[in-house]
């Protein structure tokens, strides 16, 4: 009878270990756990990858983590046992997120790139960026906070909220303005705003890194001598924001230059009142360190597609005009 007992005794104490330290997990994977989440969903989002759903709930249960749930992304390794998983959900290190994003042309496009990758939606991200407090508090207003987001990778938990991440951000903007690079506008006679604005210009102007400083040097020198900028990324600004974002436009046409708004280079002198786009590092750079020289015009080549052919006389840019201009026309391209 005693062996009988023993024998009973030691199936349920094997069973129980099993329970507790038997391997369940049946293939890697990453699970991703809302804020808001309860037991429930955590069970149907792990559910699939339990070999047995009921011994998980048992030790979760006992372990109490049905109230001790932690948002974030966690790393689910095959053969875990479900006393290792729930301390893991329950107390372990979340995994992190590489947070990317590159030349966005404008906040709704920056927050629907930033909400594809960490759980905040576009919507809480464009009403944090777009907080009236935050932006007077930081001088900046909905024209120039764009010019906060340094395209980069940056390092997240996946859960992180909509205004932890504009507080972030804000705080890389100020790191990647070190005294260097402070130097060096002040040097210019330019706010970080400005050499930004400038930059964005430059960013959209050519897709060649190695011509921005030239570009850039070309726009510094038109601002220097009070030019006109002349700029026809900043129409193009122009016209989308007249006409819709959406608005595609391959040509700028002669009207277009009379578009009456603040980003028209052609009407006005000077710098627009914010970026037309977010520069990435080498156009920001490119116009903290621009390429010395005497030219004043530019225009798109037709031998050196995606290149520019630049000129110190307005006589000699007029034969460079004219013969992108009946290139442009042979194309087809009238808009």
């Amino acid at each position: 009878m005693l062996s009988v007992i023993l024998l009973i005794g030691g199936i349920f104490s094997f069973q129980i270990y099993q329970k507790i330290k038997g391997k369940n997990i049946i293939k890697d994977t990453y699970i991703y756990i809302p804020g808001n989440a309860t037991f429930d969903d955590v069970v149907a989002l792990i559910g699939p990858y339990l070999k047995d759903k009921e011994s998980f709930l048992w030790v979760a249960e006992k372990k109490n983590y049905p109230n001790k749930i932690r948002a974030g992304k966690f790393k689910i390794d095959k053969g875990m046992s479900n006393e290792a998983l729930v301390n893991y959900l329950r107390g372990g290190k979340p995994e992190t997120i590489k947070l990317t994003f590159n030349n966005q042309d404008n906040l709704e496009k920056l927050a629907g790139r930033v909400a594809q990758q960490i759980e905040a939606d576009s919507t809480s991200i464009v009403k944090a960026l777009t907080d009236e407090n935050f932006l007077k508090k930081n001088h900046l207003d909905q024209r120039t906070v764009l010019s906060l987001f340094i395209p980069n990778s940056y390092e997240f938990y996946w859960n992180t909220s909509a205004e932890k991440f504009r507080d972030r951000m804000l705080k890389e903007y100020k790191r990647f303005w070190n005294k260097k690079r402070l130097d060096k506008a002040a040097k210019l006679d330019m706010s970080p705003l400005e050499v930004i604005t400038l930059a964005s210009i430059v960013q959209k102007e050519t897709a060649k890194v190695s011509e921005r400083p030239r570009v850039a040097g070309l726009y510094l020198n038109r601002l220097k001598d009070n030019w006109p900028l002349q700029a026809d990324p900043t129409v193009i600004y122009a016209i989308k924001e007249k006409y819709g974002k959406d608005t595609v436009i391959k040509r700028v046409l002669n009207k277009d230059l009379e578009i009456d708004s603040p980003y028209n280079t052609y009407k006005n002198t000077g710098l627009p009142p914010g970026p037309i786009a977010m520069p990435d590092i080498s156009s920001i750079d490119a116009v903290l360190n621009p390429e010395e020289h005497h030219y004043y015009y530019m225009c798109a080549s037709v031998d050196k597609p995606g290149q520019h052919e630049f000129a110190k006389t307005h006589r000699q840019h007029i034969i460079n005009a004219r013969k992108y201009q009946k290139w442009i026309s042979k194309q087809g391209i009238n808009r």
